[in-house]
């Protein structure tokens, strides 16, 4: 809708818990484009179409789930649904922000599974793989341009790249030592390591909105230490009760108890978003428990590339084969344990999430006249572009040379994804019609090797 077809004459009606119960799930499955397209889509929506948030409000909410652990657009609109109606507002709109990804992936997952080898779906998965690499690479290259604005952070990132890629070096164990360099830096240069962050330095003219700039905070949102105490106090009942019934049920060592300790930390290290959880997640799921093979997680990033919701949901289809694989819940049952494995690891992914929103979103609606990132998150984000680099790096070897480096070299992938990432660098092609069309071009690929 064009700006002046917005009337600016009065505040829209306040919104009725059911209509925005009916906006939030139609969001959950219309929410392509990961974090980028997913914001800029509630930017539309509920800043310039529905004025629901004024664009200051909106980005302030945006600084604070850039610096939180876990997926930025899906706290996001938790905190927007929470600041509209409370408590039960948040989860609502969490909840469905990720659902229906779950219900989709749970589906893919099991054709993956039972029919992954067939000519079509094999076709269809052999074009997206190289498609994948050129949209990891690019994210890279998108976080890169704004995230490295000097020659310190440049550096950090490279050491990032080379510790993950040649040493191996855990993750958290880099972000962690961003971490104390940024702390460190911001003391000695502080000019170095002020970058970053979403300003509400554009102010246009969208109309009054129902949460306006000058809008009063909602009771529900006032600061309290009661409040945040007993919100912290269910969030851990929650974490200690499920991660507590699985391992007593199956045990420590049963895998879906280990899926649940594992996405935990996963979901506490997601800083930078998905695509910098995912070596994280590519180093514990694939290299150590052994849940998937590399082809397996590239697969699955495919597969979350083009379906609705975070991208990080990616863990749905880790969990659904690695319960399978694992045989979780008995060989009678490889398909309830599928279920049973998406359903764990989405769970232990993003209850994180909402904790962070429900007991940190009313400090942030004290300070929203001060929205600041700090050195130390300037310095992890900077690693983060190198820790991404380095996943791309993990793809294109595994899609190029299926085989290893001694083996023949796949030309038709290679070429699959030069064309994606001339699309995606040059035209600025979106994800979807990029995937789509490696999708198809893998088609034709597989079927002439079948005819020749």
């Amino acid at each position: 809708m064009e700006h002046s077809a917005v009337s600016a004459e009065a505040v829209p009606a306040a919104v009725p818990f059911g209509e925005a119960l009916r906006y939030w799930l139609k969001l959950g499955f219309i929410s392509f484009g990961g974090p980028a397209g997913q914001i800029a889509l509630m930017h539309q929506d509920l800043v310039e179409r529905r004025r629901w948030i004024s664009e200051r409000r909106f980005l302030h909410a945006l600084n604070y789930c850039m610096v939180l652990p876990g997926p930025e657009a899906q706290q996001l609109a938790t905190y927007i649904g929470w600041l509209m109606h409370g408590t039960r507002g948040g989860i609502v709109a969490g909840a469905l922000f990720v659902l229906p990804s779950l219900v989709i992936l749970i589906a893919l997952s099991w054709i993956y599974l039972v029919w992954g080898n067939t000519p079509l779906i094999a076709g269809v998965l052999y074009g997206i793989k190289p498609a994948v690499t050129a949209i990891v690479l690019y994210a890279a290259w998108h976080i890169g341009v704004r995230a490295l604005k000097n020659e310190t952070l440049w550096t950090i990132s490279a050491a990032a790249f080379i510790a993950i890629y040649f040493f191996n070096v855990p993750f958290p164990a880099i972000v962690l030592a961003a971490a104390v360099i940024g702390l460190a830096g911001g003391r000695i240069a502080p000019r170095k390591f002020a970058t970053g962050g979403a300003r509400a330095d554009s102010q246009r003219g969208y109309g009054p909105a129902i949460i306006d700039d000058h809008t009063p905070t909602p009771v529900h949102a006032h600061f309290r230490w009661g409040r945040i105490a007993r919100v912290i106090a269910i969030g851990l009942a929650l974490w200690v009760v499920s991660l507590g019934a699985l391992a007593l049920v199956f045990g420590w060592e049963g895998t879906l108890s280990a899926m649940g300790w594992f996405f935990t930390k996963a979901a506490l290290v997601t800083i930078g978003g998905a695509y910098a959880v995912l070596p994280y997640v590519v180093q514990g799921a694939v290299q150590h428990f052994q849940w998937l093979t590399p082809v397996q997680m590239i697969d699955g990033l495919a597969l979350g590339e083009t379906t609705p919701g975070p991208l990080i949901m990616v863990v749905a289809f880790v969990g659904f084969v690695g319960a399978w694989t694992q045989s979780a819940l008995g060989s009678d049952s490889l398909a309830l344990a599928g279920i049973a494995g998406a359903v764990v690891a989405t769970w232990f992914t993003f209850l994180p999430s909402f904790l962070f929103i429900f007991a940190g979103a009313p400090v942030i609606e004290t300070t929203r006249r001060q929205p600041r990132l700090t050195a130390p998150l300037t310095s992890i984000t900077a690693a983060v572009v190198g820790v991404i680099a380095n996943l791309a790096a993990f793809f294109a070897m595994h899609v190029f040379w299926p085989e290893g480096f001694h083996g023949r070299l796949e030309w038709p992938a290679l070429l699959i994804a030069l064309g994606a990432i001339i699309a995606l660098f040059r035209y600025k092609s979106g994800i979807i019609p990029v995937s789509g069309a490696c999708a198809a071009a893998g088609l034709v690929v597989h079927a002439a090797r079948a005819l020749l």
